[in-house]
């Protein structure tokens, strides 16, 4: 069983969290990340993070999830899969059959670029009738209005926004899809750490230290206390790339 009090020591000791740090940022320099796949897709997170999704998902049982960013497709391979168990325990329970290709709870992913060989990959695979696809910006007008339209249609759901890592457009994801946040439920913004680790790791990026996903979720939050960051899943994880990212809507 999870102490909370053991939780918060964690999160106090200064010597554990400097071994973190320099943890974090040192397998960064091996794409550590990389390392991982669910269900035979790449997921580019790191294991910690997939274990909070996949508690979170659990918790709030969504019926729909909205992602953005799709990369090789593990992470809507993993949300979807997370979905078929949730619909396999209500099976279980209400002692019902349920299909999958008729269920209810969907993933929503979208990307800028879908590569041909991604998409193709991601709808040969077993949890592709749970999948959902577009391809556009993530704060396009047309898109984010296609979104909604889909949203329209569900009544619990769970937001990831794991794309462009700038301020900006993290910031404008934020005030274009947060708001379809369930009570209750999350709004994930992965990368937070970006303003934790040194610029010199992203040479080759346009965000870095002050122009990152951590950044753009303080300046939302000044105006949206409709949610709050729950600091509870950082300080359990410990190794995460989602500090200060993990936004439950509470009212």
């Amino acid at each position: 069983m999870l102490d909370e009090n053991l939780v918060t020591e964690m999160s106090k000791d200064t010597e554990l969290q400097e071994i973190k740090r320099v943890f974090f940022n040192k397998t960064c320099e091996y794409k550590y990340s990389y390392n991982f796949s669910w269900m035979d897709r790449p997921i580019i997170q790191y294991p910690q993070d997939i274990v909070a999704m996949q508690e979170l998902i659990f918790e709030v049982k969504p019926d729909l999830i909205i992602e953005t960013g799709i990369a090789h497709g593990g992470s809507l391979v993993f949300s979807a899969s997370m979905l078929a168990l949730l619909d396999m325990t209500d099976a279980i329970e209400t002692g019902t059959t349920i299909n999958p290709v008729q269920s209810e709870r969907k993933v929503l992913g979208i990307d800028i670029d879908i590569r041909a060989h991604n998409r193709a990959a991601i709808e040969a695979h077993p949890m592709a009738s749970r999948i959902q696809m577009i391809q556009g910006s993530s704060i396009a007008p047309n898109i984010i209005e296609q979104v909604r339209q889909i949203a329209k249609d569900y009544s619990r759901i769970l937001i990831c926004l794991d794309s462009n890592h700038t301020h900006d457009h993290v910031l404008a994801e934020l005030q274009a899809y947060a708001s379809l946040t369930s009570v209750g439920s999350y709004c994930v913004v992965f990368d937070t750490v970006i303003e934790d680790m040194p610029d010199d790791l992203f040479p080759n990026r346009p965000w870095g230290q002050g122009n990152n996903p951590k950044t753009a979720v303080w300046e939302y939050l000044k105006n949206h206390h409709e949610f709050e960051i729950d600091q509870s899943i950082h300080n359990k994880l410990l190794i995460t790339v989602a500090p200060d990212g993990y936004l439950k809507r509470v009212r």
